[in-house]
């Protein structure tokens, strides 16, 4: 059952469903299953990966209760062949949800104070639609000294049938399904002086198969706040129709054809009109709006996700010396100088800003700087007092061949107030670990943002909204893809690298630490088997991850898995070649008959051409590939923009409905989904344009009061 859904919903065979899911069994990770399985699993993505382990712990997570609910129902004595077979084919846990609510444990309500006044029977009477008497003539008998009058019955009666109608599995599933395609939710203003921002939403409706996932989140955020009252609406006459047809007894095949008892067919409409209004439909509209938050949460999730891929995956800034400044007024703006390799050369701490403003003592301070360690890059935050500290970079580099850069802080100030910041640079400042942290993310994006908690990065919306187990699980993924993806030096990573290497954990990251520090520079993958707690399944998962620089044995430089080296060696020796070959140009690897060599070497074919691509370059970064960032050496100010004007510019961030642009003022533009390409229909930005992208803008409209640029990337 299980491996069936998963091979309709992801598309693929059976013998793929069950290859990856013995994988994974078996404790293999996904950067494993992705880069070193591909022959086993028919080259499956990490995308397509990681879904399918979420949906097989859904799907599992979905049988174990199946079973707890059959033996719970049995245990009764209500389960029978039908009701056990609607239970096994339930695809979701609403549906299962539907299918056990008449035999949980309630609290008190109406319907169980009326059963246990005894007045189960009256119910079943009224429901049962055969009386040639009034019910009011019935309910005489059941009068006691809990149930004062015939009323008193009658109404404890309608609270049981309302219940039961209630938790009619059928009509739920009916009622639900039709809300969400013929529904709206609708929003009214609750206080207006609370925010403006959400001034769209003080008086209205939409479809609510047709709301787009950011107006979800940005509804609740705005009743979260108390700025306004949301509701779901649908039409009230056709459910209750709906129900009447389905409670009440048919003469005929008609379905409208009702027959009408005018004993009993007053109070059961009655109580199913009650039922819908007071238990129906306020639990149809809960259920409705946490689907519309979690699909809602799933495609914010999803962006978020492949924003942070974008930006881990940024191309590094390399052999450059950089120097990092942090920008602040009152306090001073923070320095650090980085070497080519990251090594803190020097910091300093200068007062350019208000209210000190000693701008000719800073320019003086800052080239000498420059003069000293022949710095390339000055790395400013965008933070506080960014434009003035531009300004001041703009003059101290002029007639130099020095330039700068505005780089995004978000969660700079996160990482230098961490116990990582204190155990890196115990003797800094809070101010110079951030001016380091800043120079870093330029120089290696990956290697520093690692540091920091994905949600702090500033490339989401509406993050803190969200279901944050799940934002961290799937970041945390993006996070593990990317550096598995990229690979890491074993001998300078830094524990927070390791940490999210395959196999290894926080444990092990640490211990490989401790051992480089006490034993000096790994020589060999091999030797991570002597570090402590580092076992053969973990060293099988982590090994091909892991690189050494000028290593013993020449493939340890590589993203060949050690359990592929006699494999490669024997290629090379058929080819007449040998591991003093690997990445020089005497290696001619074009134009071989693959298919031929894999049954020569007995090796899948997806293996053999990962080895044939690593051996013509060894250690190959990924990110080479990315644009780089633009560097600058003019100021330029929002108010220096004009309508018309063509610029380049850096995308920072994508969003449901556009995509930001940073053109060097210190406000991002919004490129607006309509404008991102002429006359094609775009579903979602991410289709079109992605974070760290260099693209060609025109101005669109400039707001100076809002503070706001309207940019258009049709040009």
């Amino acid at each position: 059952m299980i491996a069936q859904t998963l091979e309709k919903e992801l598309d693929l065979a059976d013998w793929q469903v069950k290859k990856v899911i013995n994988l994974i069994d078996d404790g293999n990770t996904i950067p494993f299953i992705a880069r070193y399985r591909k022959d086993v699993t028919g080259s499956l993505n990490d995308e397509t990966l990681r879904k399918f382990d979420e949906r097989l712990k859904y799907l599992r997570n979905l049988e174990n209760k199946k079973q707890k609910v059959i033996k719970r129902i049995d245990e009764l004595g209500s389960l029978d062949d039908d009701l056990k077979k609607r239970i096994l084919n339930a695809s979701t846990l609403v549906e299962l949800e539907d299918l056990y609510r008449p035999f949980k444990s309630k609290k008190q309500t109406r319907a169980t104070k009326a059963r246990e006044k005894g007045l189960q029977p009256l119910a079943d009477i009224i429901l049962g639609q055969e009386v040639t008497q009034p019910v009011e003539k019935i309910a005489e008998s059941y009068i006691s000294d809990e149930v004062k009058t015939t009323d008193e019955a009658i109404q404890g009666a309608q609270d049981i049938i309302a219940e039961v109608i209630s938790d009619n599995s059928d009509f739920r599933g009916k009622i639900r399904k039709n809300t969400f395609f013929t529904g709206q939710i609708e929003t009214k203003v609750k206080d207006k002086e609370i925010s403006k921002e959400y001034d769209t939403y003080y008086n209205y409706a939409e479809d609510i198969k047709r709301i787009p996932p950011h107006r979800i989140l940005a509804i609740n955020r705005a009743e979260k706040e108390g700025v306004i009252r949301a509701k779901i609406t649908c039409d009230i006459d056709e459910v209750l129709k709906y129900l009447s047809r389905h409670t009440l007894k048919n003469i005929s095949n008609i379905p409208e054809k009702i027959e009408y008892n005018r004993h009993t067919t007053p109070i059961i409409k009655d109580s199913i009109e009650d039922s819908y209004k007071r238990l129906i439909a306020p639990a149809v509209e809960r259920e409705l709006r946490n689907y519309l938050t979690e699909k809602a949460e799933e495609k914010s999730i999803e962006v978020f996700a492949q924003n942070l891929n974008q930006v881990l995956m940024e191309s590094p800034l390399v052999g450059k010396t950089i120097l990092g400044w942090d920008p602040a007024f009152r306090t001073g703006c923070k320095l650090a100088i980085i070497d080519e390799t990251g090594k803190v050369l020097d910091t300093a701490l200068i007062y350019p800003t208000e209210p000190q403003k000693k701008v000719k003592q800073s320019i003086k301070t800052v080239r000498d700087l420059i003069d000293r360690y022949d710095i390339n890059v000055i790395a400013i935050g965008n933070g506080t007092a960014s434009r003035e500290s531009e300004e001041i970079v703009a003059q101290i580099i002029k007639g130099t061949d020095v330039e700068y850069i505005i780089v995004n802080e978000a969660g700079a100030s996160v990482y230098s107030a961490s116990e990582l910041a204190d155990e890196e640079f115990p003797d800094f400042s809070e101010g110079e670990r951030s001016a380091v942290s800043i120079a870093r993310r330029l120089q290696d994006p990956l290697a520093e943002l690692v540091k920091i908690d994905p949600k702090s990065i500033g490339v989401g919306q509406y993050q803190h909204d969200m279901n944050q187990k799940q934002l961290t699980q799937s970041l945390d993924g993006v996070v593990e893809k990317v550096v598995n993806e990229v690979g890491v030096d074993l001998n300078t990573a830094s524990y927070s690298l390791l940490n999210h290497v395959s196999g290894i954990g926080k444990t092990t990251a640490q211990n490989i630490v401790e051992y480089r520090d006490e034993n000096g520079s790994f020589t060999n993958r091999k030797e991570l088997l002597k570090v402590k707690k580092l076992g053969k399944k973990t060293f099988e998962q982590c090994a091909g991850f892991v690189k050494i620089d000028n290593p013993d044995y020449p493939l340890d430089n590589t993203t060949i898995h050690p359990e592929s080296y006699e494999v490669t060696k024997k290629l090379l020796k058929s080819l007449n070649y040998s591991l003093d070959d690997v990445g020089s140009s005497n290696l001619k690897l074009d134009n071989l008959d693959l298919e031929s060599i894999s049954q020569e070497l007995d090796v899948g074919i997806e293996t053999l051409k990962d080895i044939i691509s690593e051996l013509k370059k060894p250690g190959r970064d990924p990110r080479e590939d990315m644009p780089k960032p633009i560097l600058r050496k003019n100021v330029l100010s929002i108010e220096d923009l004009e309508i018309g004007m063509i610029m380049q510019g850096t995308v920072r961030n994508i969003v449901d409905f556009g995509a930001f642009v940073d053109i060097g003022v210190h406000q991002d533009g919004l490129v607006h989904i309509s404008q991102l390409v002429e006359n094609q229909y775009v579903k979602h930005p991410l289709d079109i344009v992605s974070v760290g992208e260099i693209v060609d803008v025109k101005v669109l409209d400039v707001d100076l009061a809002r503070n706001r640029i309207q940019l258009s990337m049709i040009i």
